[in-house]
């Protein structure tokens, strides 16, 4: 028997690789996310003045609730992390509060006449909204292979 204390041998290097290899792809999977919602919400911005035979047409709200629901799921997968819906939901609040705003030229990109932007913006903020709440009330997730 020998008094001396066990050393415990140090992870392997492709364990430590694949950390952050991991990490690394988590936060592109964030930068995506963040992106997609920066894009998602200028495209419902544009459709949100879309007309056909003069007439106002809700597709942008269509669009809103499938690409909210669509980026929530992305970015929950991709960064690992329930908080990860905020990652496109905080550019998609900001440009609407943005376009919501007359600026000193007097434009305003989102009028209180324009019934799709009103309905696109309470559906969509409703959309991520849900989904969040949904990852609140989600079971934790047990992750095999790490």
């Amino acid at each position: 028997m020998s008094a001396a204390p066990q050393e415990t041998p140090a992870p392997p290097s492709g364990r430590r690789f694949r950390r952050a290899l991991d990490l690394a792809l988590r936060v592109a999977g964030g930068l995506v996310a963040v992106l997609g919602g920066t894009l998602t919400a200028v495209l419902e911005l544009l459709l949100a003045t879309l007309r056909v035979g003069g007439q106002l047409i809700g597709v942008s709200v269509l669009v809103a609730v499938v690409a909210n629901i669509a980026l929530s799921w992305f970015a929950h997968e991709a960064v690992g992390r329930r908080w990860a819906v905020v990652l496109p939901a905080t550019p998609w609040f900001v440009l609407m509060a943005v376009a919501a705003v007359r600026t000193a030229e007097g434009d305003l990109l989102v009028s209180g006449d324009n019934w799709v932007g009103l309905a696109m913006i309470v559906a969509g903020a409703m959309t991520f909204a849900v989904m969040g709440f949904r990852q609140i009330l989600a079971p934790p997730t047990v992750r095999t292979g790490d």
